[in-house]
């Protein structure tokens, strides 16, 4: 009886061991005396001792940071950069069998890649088309992680780091950019002003009487001014009516006057 009560203890004994759970982002690897022989769904599963062995597979977006490269450009500026990778398995069998680590494979093709893709891009390229340089790295490493069964799903450049000479380099063009800017559309307001006061002064040319109004509005401005200046302006036309000798007469009576 003891024997018996023995031999069902290391049968339950041998039961609990074998059971193994498959959580539900996850799938099982089973090998049967060293052979794939399926993936295991999740759940309760029976995994015999000695006979059999599993690996998990966690299937799940992961978010991998890549560490910080230096890498040069195609116009030889040394960059320091890093970046943030994306990927899920899509085939468990392939993660496990095809590649050893895919972790750290997936990882060192994304450092690889990214030098790469660098090296073929100007600093300006690289600084103004980031978009552009992460979707061509996540479909270089995507398709290179295909048969390993793995679905890169975005690559994303978090930051590029410039020596401080560059920086400074980079500042004075912008600045040199903000300046040129400045000269052009101030030359424009200028262009625009002349065109401007060249139609007024033809409309006020046709107009008589109308450089007498403007002279008016013009002493009328003038007059809210606390300045000691006076500005007294008289039309030719005036002038002209008084004769050369009156006029001057005239011009003299008004200098008196001011002074006064």
């Amino acid at each position: 009886m003891s024997f018996i009560l023995i031999i069902l203890g290391i049968i339950l004994f041998l039961l609990l061991i074998s059971i193994k759970q498959i959580s539900e982002y996850e799938r099982g690897i089973l090998f049967s005396f060293g052979k794939f022989k399926k993936i295991m769904s999740p759940g309760w599963k029976i995994v015999l001792p000695i006979f059999q062995t599993y690996s998990k597979v966690d299937i799940r977006t992961k978010a991998v940071d890549v560490p910080e490269q230096d890498a040069i450009t195609k116009d030889n500026v040394s960059i320091r950069i890093n970046a943030v990778i994306y990927y899920k398995v899509f085939d468990a069998s392939k993660a496990i069998l095809a590649v050893e680590r895919y972790q750290y494979a997936v990882g060192q093709l994304a450092q690889t890649t990214m030098r790469n893709a660098v090296g073929a891009v100007s600093l300006d390229e690289l600084l103004s088309e980031r978009d552009k340089i992460s979707s061509e790295i996540c479909n270089v490493i995507d398709k290179a992680t295909d048969p390993w069964g793995i679905k890169v799903e975005n690559v994303e450049l978090k930051d590029v780091k410039l020596p401080e000479e560059m920086q400074r380099v980079i500042a004075k063009v912008a600045e040199a950019e903000r300046e040129k800017e400045a000269v052009i559309t101030k030359s424009r307001g200028e262009k625009e002003a002349a065109d401007n006061l060249a139609a007024a002064a033809e409309i006020l040319s046709n107009s008589p009487g109308s450089l007498h109004l403007r002279t008016l509005a013009t002493l009328n401005d003038l007059s809210s001014d606390q300045s000691n200046t006076i500005i007294f302006a008289i039309p030719i036309e005036v002038l002209q009516a008084f004769g050369e000798k009156n006029a001057t007469k005239v011009v003299e009576k008004i200098k008196e006057t001011t002074k006064k």
